[in-house]
């Protein structure tokens, strides 16, 4: 009886020790990573603002993890499909996902998605956020925000706004600063950030959030009025703009963030490698430079403060659509 006790404790002391180094097995895992090309996919087909950010941020990768970062497009379903495949695809590390707030963050609130954005992916870190301005045709008798409620309250339902479509950032913007200013502002959805600043040039609406770098050279040449801008701080693009928040909106903030995930479950060693690389290309000067191009500010973090700007983002916006009863195209 004595040796068959004895023989299980070795037996059990054995299946310890050969639990026990998993940890140290994961690290090794994260020393030689990445062993292959990675993949990186995109929600959006070639030529649009994901696919730049892709881009930008894949070569940067590359040439510091001495491995080939490739751009995968996977358009479709707004977003959704690339979301998905990353969220059930194998979490070893060689899948990323270039999220976009849109996928991530508000069709959640708006239509059943195949995947949790909080429990089927492992954030990795945010990598870029463009702001959008809030901008007015030049017949609008305001010049600053103040003055804009003003009319806007003593005209209720008689301004008209452009968004890039239902559920798009652009409207959730112009809802969510409906809400906070108490204003009724009526909203003409369009196909595209395009064709609503096409609308607002030409007087079929009198308001629209738009991208900083597609309204920003009409304001230049006056054509439009400048009002604010949505991020938490004034953007790096036009610094001379001030934020709705300190305008007198305390906590506003709309941006267009894109960052990085890897599926559930990934190996901890290999997020803190990709996140180390990531804030180490965000700080070189021609990705700063790329990204401000593109209308976007270098952000970065660690993978905790991604977590938390997700889960912020999913109630703020879940919100939102339940207050303005925004239903999905």
């Amino acid at each position: 009886m004595f040796k068959i006790k004895y023989l299980c404790n070795i037996l059990a002391l054995g299946g310890g020790l050969l639990v026990q180094p998993a940890p140290q097995a994961q690290a090794a895992a994260g020393d030689v990573y990445p062993k292959r090309p990675v993949r990186l996919l995109v929600p959006n087909p070639p030529g649009g603002g994901s696919d730049a950010v892709a881009r930008i941020l894949a070569q940067k990768l590359g040439e510091g993890m001495n491995q080939q970062f490739v751009v995968d497009n996977r358009a479709g379903g707004g977003g959704i499909i690339a979301n998905e495949t990353v969220a059930r695809a194998n979490p070893d590390g060689y899948t990323l996902l270039l999220a976009f707030i849109g996928p991530v963050a508000i069709s959640p609130a708006l239509t059943r998605v195949p995947y949790d954005s909080v429990k089927d992916f492992a954030p990795v870190a945010l990598v870029a956020a463009g702001q959008y301005m809030l901008v007015l045709h030049p017949a609008v008798p305001a010049k600053s925000l103040k003055e804009f409620v003003a009319y806007a309250k003593a005209n209720p339902g008689k301004i008209n706004y452009a968004s890039a479509g239902n559920g798009s950032p652009l409207h959730l913007a112009a809802e969510l600063f409906k809400a906070r200013a108490g204003v009724n502002l009526v909203h003409v959805p369009y196909k595209g950030g395009g064709p609503a600043t096409a609308a607002i040039l030409g007087g079929e609406v009198q308001a629209v959030f738009g991208s900083i770098t597609s309204v920003l050279p009409q304001v230049k040449s006056g054509k439009l009025t400048p009002i604010g801008v949505t991020g938490a701080r004034r953007s790096q693009l036009a610094p001379e703009y001030p934020t709705i928040a300190e305008l007198g909106y305390p906590g506003f903030e709309m941006t267009s963030w894109y960052g990085v995930l890897l599926p559930a479950k990934s190996p901890p060693a290999v997020t803190a490698k990709l996140n180390a690389a990531i804030n180490e290309a965000l700080r070189a000067k021609d990705v700063i430079d790329n990204l401000k191009r593109q209308g976007l500010d270098a952000t970065g973090g660690t993978p905790e403060a991604f977590a938390a700007h997700i889960k912020s983002e999913l109630a703020k916006w879940a919100k939102v659509v339940r207050d303005a009863n925004i239903k999905a195209d």
